[in-house]
């Protein structure tokens, strides 16, 4: 048996053919099998047969699939916590690397400052970001016309006190070409962007230019809906006049924006020799943008254009390599020509909801158990070896209120209630996982009504859709009830557009719901959340996986697990191997 728990030779885990430092790392559950075809067949086609620079392909592709967009050479071993193995002294493999035909032309590795070691492709992607953004010009000085007319603007769009931040956060983005605007959630971005526009707009008339041409995006179909609703509401807040210069405004995925081709996941349509006509882009929830798209984005925007960059760099990061919106935060906030607009105030949560997501933000674990265990109208602690009957009790009452709306084909009133509440889990599998607490509340209801759950679809099954489909216009993320209609069903989902009514055979990607990943929360609200800490040693256990559950709450957050779970999560940060940062912060 192996270090994976592996009996059978033909595992999937296992690289079969591999040999050497990959058989070795492999068997001990260091490198995943795509890890080891990679080396070898790199390896294979630069005639390279040095195990060490096998390793380091390995290697350098185990962190693009961890998220990172390279990997530390001297430190990879202690990172691992598999010390015990072979691995190469870090000059030794450095030297061995530097050597290698892969290091040679045309490129495939590269080694960076004698010890980081890059996949070509995103060194390539880092030096692009790097100079596309501060490549950007920067803009002219207002004239002491423009600038009464900007002091008036931004009287006029916050007109009430409360709005301090947003206004200062509005002034700066106005005053550079690029802006990254940050906040929790709660803090006013949406207000802010809404707000900037009508000025940027204001601006453009003033000038006697053609209409501003906006873009709203967001990464994903889900992102960019919540987006669309929220720019709407905001800017049907303000003045008239600044509504009319806006119209209606539309959001899309990245995807769409930049034109997707059939030919290609990672090219579009858009790009430096056929750049987005628009005057001002705005990117929402930029911490699931990947190094990648970053990368498309910023070679098809204009460099005249304005560019905006909204998001939360406390919030879990890209599944896909970098962390990008922290890095931005990090390198350019240390520049002179550059400023963050930041937002820390948020207005949506109760008082003990916010204190704890800052204690859990700057890392305090003292002070977040003290804040869970002191509990009150908006957090509570379940420390319970077994919390199960606790949570039938807490949870059992929502879902039989939701089934009995459900039952009556009351979708409105269905939909209201799946709204009130969600149980989240960072893992699909396991004890602690999704699948088993959606088994398990299928049962509680079906104990406690009598009635045997014994189709995929029943009246009161939440639903969660998990591919965009533009024919219904439902999104990735989208969440829907079951509801009666006559002797039969129908799914009642809350769309960008307002409520639909499908039937359930026309819905080939959902999911059940009565859980869901807290990675799939990431963006929506409810008024309660629950929260399921992972093992102490989930790999997933982070402290922004811990920010962003409980986040999702509006009015009452419930933690279960142990304290030396919630301490894991609070200590432990989701670290990604990253040069941008430093690249911004060095450049000239």
């Amino acid at each position: 048996m192996t270090a994976l728990g592996v009996d059978d030779p033909h595992d999937a885990r296992l690289a079969l053919g591999a040999t050497g430092l990959l058989a070795d790392f492999n068997a001990a559950g260091v490198l995943e099998a795509a890890d080891v075809h990679v080396a070898r067949r790199l390896t294979s086609l630069a005639g390279d047969d040095d195990e060490r620079v096998a390793l380091a392909v390995a290697v350098a592709a185990r962190a693009v699939r961890a998220g990172s967009v390279c990997v530390d050479l001297h430190t990879v071993a202690g990172d691992t916590g598999a010390e015990e193995l072979a691995w190469p002294s870090g000059p030794e493999w450095v030297e061995a690397v530097t050597a290698s035909a892969l290091a040679g032309e045309p490129r495939v590795l590269r080694i960076e400052g004698g010890r980081m070691l890059y996949l070509d492709r995103y060194w390539r992607e880092e030096q692009q970001v790097c100079a596309d953004l501060l490549g950007r010009p920067p803009l002219p000085a207002l004239s002491t016309d423009a600038s009464a007319t900007l002091d008036a603007g931004l009287a006029r769009v916050f007109p009430h006190e409360g709005y301090d931040e947003q206004r200062a956060a509005a002034a700066i983005a106005l005053s550079q070409r690029t802006t990254v605007l940050t906040g929790g959630p709660g803090t006013g971005k949406t207000t802010t962007v809404a707000a900037l526009l009508a000025l940027l707009a204001e601006q453009t008339q003033v000038a006697g230019d053609p209409p501003l041409r906006i873009a709203l995006a967001a990464p994903t179909g889900k992102a960019a809906a919540r987006l669309h609703q929220a720019v709407r509401d905001e800017v049907e807040r303000l003045p008239s006049v600044d509504r009319d210069r806006l119209g209606d405004l539309r959001s899309v995925t990245l995807h769409r924006l930049l034109g997707s081709r059939p030919d290609s996941s990672t090219r579009f349509r858009h790009h430096r020799d056929n750049r987005l006509p628009h005057d001002v882009v705005v990117v929402d929830e930029t911490s699931m943008v990947s190094l990648t798209m970053m990368a498309r984005l910023l070679e098809a925007v204009r460099p005249e254009s304005r560019l905006i960059l909204v998001g939360d760099p406390d919030q879990l990061t890209s599944v896909e390599a970098g962390a990008v919106l922290a890095d931005l935060v990090e390198g350019l906030g240390a520049r002179s020509d550059t400023r963050i607009a930041a937002l820390s105030t948020s207005h949506r949560f109760g008082e003990s909801i916010r204190t704890l997501a800052a204690a859990v933000r700057r890392g305090d674990a003292d002070a977040v158990i003290d804040l869970l265990r002191a509990g009150g109208e908006h957090v509570v602690l379940v420390e319970d070896a077994d919390p199960v009957p606790h949570l039938r009790e807490a949870l059992l009452p929502r879902m039989l209120a939701l089934r009995g709306a459900a039952e009556q084909g009351d979708a409105p009133t269905a939909l209201r209630l799946l709204d009130g509440h969600r149980l989240l889990c960072a893992h699909r599998d396991g004890s602690r996982g999704v699948h088993h607490w959606n088994r398990l509340s299928e049962r509680w209801i079906s104990e406690e009504t009598g009635v045997g759950i014994w189709s995929a679809w029943y009246p009161g099954r939440p639903v969660l859709v998990t591919a965009n489909d533009y024919g219904l216009g439902l999104y990735n993320g989208d969440a829907g009830v079951a509801v009666r209609r006559g002797a039969g069903l129908r799914a009642a989902l809350e769309a960008t557009s307002g409520p639909v009514e499908v039937a359930p055979g026309r819905l080939g990607d959902v999911e059940t719901m009565h859980a869901m990943t807290i990675h799939k929360s990431q963006g929506s609200q409810a008024d309660e959340v629950t929260v399921l800490m992972p093992p102490e040693d989930s790999r997933l256990l982070t402290r922004e996986l811990f920010y962003t559950a409980i986040t999702r709450a509006r009015g009452l957050v419930r933690v279960v697990g142990t304290e030396a779970e919630v301490r894991a999560a609070v200590e432990r940060r989701a670290v990604r191997a990253s040069g941008l940062r430093q690249r911004l912060q060095d450049a000239p």
